[in-house]
């Protein structure tokens, strides 16, 4: 089974829908959601008291010249304005009753105090002001009653030099305590909503996680099997055929394009084979040229059909251990006479072609013996990849071969001979066998001389 497929499963995806349509429903029900239970909060929550101030309280912040605490527990600020500046008088008939009611407090003449009540109309004691100010207004104002001053205010008493003392509240912060619980209440609507969010999104971007994942198991596996994601509908469904189509159609043509390779390669044989017996009758030192460059022939032909049978038979892949293998190997030539040595800093465990691995390892270490006398392989863990090196005394490579020696037939050192240089794709395989496996194949050559192939395989 497919570990996409189990995870889609488990997070229980009725995916039907398009994915247009999921999304949309994720951002109604959400705003819904939020817009509701703010609403619930609203209703729920009692209305802010408006500031309540008695006019004795008021005299008595202009007597001290100093902040006054009052009953409400919002304290009254004292300041002085500057020379010219007056505060303002309300012309309201509630102001003007209480310009003349702190006036007679503070026996001093009207004309010496002035009122201007302040009202925020988006307070949240508006109404209860407004319903004060309509109970005051259908009776007679009487002094001496010690009346009420509610919400924001300034009193202004005139010095006797002529600048104006100012009483007022102290005003709130950026928010008034009702709107800092208010804030609260809605910080905690945001948080209760956040799991509900977190699964619908991850229910939703758990198959594009599932396509993600089978792309990159394509790149590593090109035999990899189709996506198969169960009870998928809409673009997702549309995705999904398309992917399967795309990996389908990529099989194809490998194996058309390998196939047609294999056939022009095994025709070759037949003419040449004609060639031999036709080249009996030619007159040394031609023929022994000729038998030659037919020898050379045959082996490349050889070695490509072996390179497309090798490339369209891939083994089952399975969990291998990459030290052990590379050990085996190496030590197998060593029996043999080479100078080869392995070393390893533990096990390196990967799932691949054990075959086509012990093929892409046998080719960097006779390559190495090869043109560089000797062998010193090692393997070990980088950023959750394997790494297989092998050094070898070579003279390196130039910097513009390091790449074109991974191409088929190309080989650094101008002869064809068998015995030096071979046909030219055993580093081809190296490559193809690294890629095919997620990976890559490398050359660089050493500072104190010699040449370095690296092959990176993902864990």
């Amino acid at each position: 089974m497919n570990p996409a497929d189990g995870k889609v499963r488990r997070l229980g995806l009725r995916l039907s829908l398009p994915l247009f349509a999921q999304v949309l429903s994720l951002v109604l029900l959400s705003v819904l959601a939020a817009e509701g239970l703010n609403l619930w909060i609203l209703f729920q929550s009692p209305q802010a008291p408006p500031d309540i101030y008695l006019a004795s309280e008021v005299v008595t912040a202009i007597q001290k010249n100093a902040p006054t605490p009052t009953q409400n527990g919002q304290p009254l600020l004292v300041r002085v304005l500057r020379a010219g500046d007056e505060p303002r008088q309300g012309g309201q008939r509630f102001e003007r009753f209480l310009a003349d009611e702190v006036a007679q407090r503070l026996n001093r003449p009207s004309d010496d105090v002035r009122v201007a009540l302040v009202l925020d109309p988006h307070s949240p004691a508006r109404q209860t002001v407004g319903l004060v100010r309509r109970l005051i207004g259908a009776r007679r104002l009487q002094h001496g009653e010690n009346p009420f001053i509610t919400g924001s205010f300034t009193v202004g008493v005139r010095q006797p030099g002529g600048r104006w003392q100012v009483v007022e509240p102290q005003r709130h912060g950026l928010l008034t305590p009702w709107q800092t619980r208010m804030l609260l209440w809605f910080t905690i609507t945001a948080l209760a909503l956040a799991p509900v969010a977190y699964l619908f999104s991850r229910r939703l971007a758990a198959p594009i996680a599932a396509f993600a994942q089978a792309a990159e198991r394509l790149g590593r596996d090109p035999n990899a099997p189709p996506m198969k994601l169960k009870s998928v509908g809409g673009e997702l469904k549309i995705l999904v055929t398309a992917f399967n189509e795309m990996q389908d159609r990529l099989g194809r043509y490998v194996q058309d394009r390998t196939a047609m390779i294999a056939a022009v390669a095994h025709d070759l044989r037949t003419p040449l084979t004609r060639l031999r017996f036709r080249v009996e009758g030619v007159p040394e030192p031609l023929r022994t040229k000729m038998t030659s460059d037919m020898e050379q022939m045959d082996a490349m032909i050889g070695a490509t059909m072996a390179f497309v049978r090798d490339a369209t038979q891939t083994g089952e892949r399975c969990k291998l251990e990459l030290s052990s293998l590379v050990q085996s190997i190496a030590d197998e030539m060593a029996d043999t006479g080479a100078d080869v040595t392995a070393e390893s800093q533990g096990p390196v465990v990967i799932e691949g072609d054990p075959i086509a691995l012990r093929r892409l390892v046998a080719n960097l270490l006779e390559n190495a013996v090869k043109f560089g006398e000797r062998a010193r392989a090692r393997v070990y863990t980088s950023n959750a990849t394997a790494v297989i090196e092998i050094d070898d005394n070579g003279p390196g490579l130039a910097a513009a071969d390091r790449d074109k020696v991974f191409e088929p037939f190309y080989r650094g050192e101008p002869s064809r001979s068998r015995e030096t240089g071979g046909a030219g794709l055993g580093l081809a395989v190296v490559r193809s066998v690294a890629r095919a496996h997620g990976g890559d194949a490398v050359l660089e050559n050493l500072p104190g001389g010699g040449l370095r192939a690296r092959a990176s395989l993902p864990i």
